[in-house]
């Protein structure tokens, strides 16, 4: 599950809000300097950064991994985020120890710092993101994105959905004019009209679909099963923690895989659960609920290779500082064979 205030507002044309799985940035910063001064707790802890919408909230709202980890003498903090930047901010600077985001935030995280480290994933779920555009819009292709206005969350799964889309529609980058937004003023900005087009994840794509009639555009299964993105969610840690803390990292994984494991048959129950916290109606959640896919396990080949794509094509654009190397953070819990590294290039461009 995917890039998630107290309490999030409801979508809809007349507010012009959207409830966020990722907060506004300057909130999620603020709760990550919060956690900056929490004193770790005595007899170990783990800090989580989770977002809105996930089975981190999940396990968060259920208490299963404060008891998962009591054997271990280990306490479970938690900080909520609103997307995946800012939180992988935090666990850079040493502010949290775990959390998820999609796939572009941890490949300017590993750019930023050797520290971040992939510990798990979830399989691919393509439909969970879309470019989306207003019911009445003459926007029809990817193509007629050019000279376009396109509001997105810097930096987030999306960003590369983007890139992929004009990628293949033969539209370079800088041919579409872009609108970095939180998903609440996006969605403002998209209510309005002031922008043509807005590429966001679920569960806000569903809430725009259902509350605005928003016109999916493509999403990240492509046109004429040409695979565009594979919106995959990972788990993530740092170095620091994953070195000394292991079997803290396997217990929080399997919580996580048992977790899964109830939600993946349970799609009605889980948007009952999360319909409150995340301010979305249940069966808007379930639409999105149903675009998901289940089952935590470490990065294979695949992961790896698909995730090499992603920081190769930000290194293109000039949007990262230097290569990254995906295969050089994936960790390998002791004891267990290596995870397969894939193919990369490394030559310094």
């Amino acid at each position: 599950m995917t890039d998630r205030s107290p309490r999030a507002p409801s979508l809809s044309p007349a507010s012009g809000r959207a409830p966020n799985r990722r907060h506004l940035l300057s909130a999620g910063l603020g709760l990550a300097a919060v956690a900056l001064l929490r004193p770790a707790r005595a007899g170990g802890s783990i800090r989580i950064g989770y977002q809105k919408y996930g089975s981190l909230v999940l396990l968060k709202g259920r208490g299963t991994l404060e008891k998962a980890l009591q054997p271990l003498g280990t306490a479970v903090s938690w900080s909520e985020f609103p997307s995946g930047p800012p939180l992988l901010e935090a666990l850079n600077a040493g502010a949290i120890d775990f959390g998820s985001a999609g796939e572009a935030p941890p490949i300017f995280a590993q750019a930023a710092s050797p520290e971040l480290r992939y510990v798990a994933a979830e399989p691919p779920a393509p439909r969970g993101e879309a470019i989306l555009v207003p019911k009445d819009s003459p926007v029809r292709s990817v193509a007629d994105l050019r000279g376009k206005t396109v509001a997105l969350n810097k930096g987030s799964n999306v960003h590369y959905l983007l890139v992929r889309a004009l990628e293949q529609a033969g539209v370079p980058y800088d041919a579409v004019k872009l609108a970095f937004l939180a998903p609440a003023d996006a969605n403002a900005a998209f209510v309005r009209g002031s922008v043509d087009a807005w590429v966001i994840w679920d569960p806000f794509q569903a809430a725009a679909e259902r509350a605005a009639g928003a016109r999916i555009l493509v999403d990240g299964r492509g046109a004429d099963g040409q695979a565009l993105a594979p919106n995959r969610q990972f788990y993530l840690s740092r170095r620091g923690f994953t070195d000394t803390s292991p079997a803290v990292v396997s217990a929080v994984l399997r919580a996580i895989g048992e977790i899964d494991a109830w939600a993946e048959g349970h799609a009605d129950a889980v948007a009952a659960e999360l319909a409150p916290s995340v301010g979305i109606p249940a069966p808007v959640l379930a639409v999105a609920l149903g675009r998901l896919s289940y089952g935590v396990a470490p990065l294979d080949a695949d992961a790896i290779a698909d995730q090499q794509k992603v920081a190769d094509a930000f290194h293109d654009l000039g949007l990262l500082p230097k290569p990254v190397r995906v295969a050089d953070a994936v960790w390998t819990p002791p004891g267990t064979t290596a995870a397969v590294k894939s193919e990369t290039r490394t030559e310094n461009r």
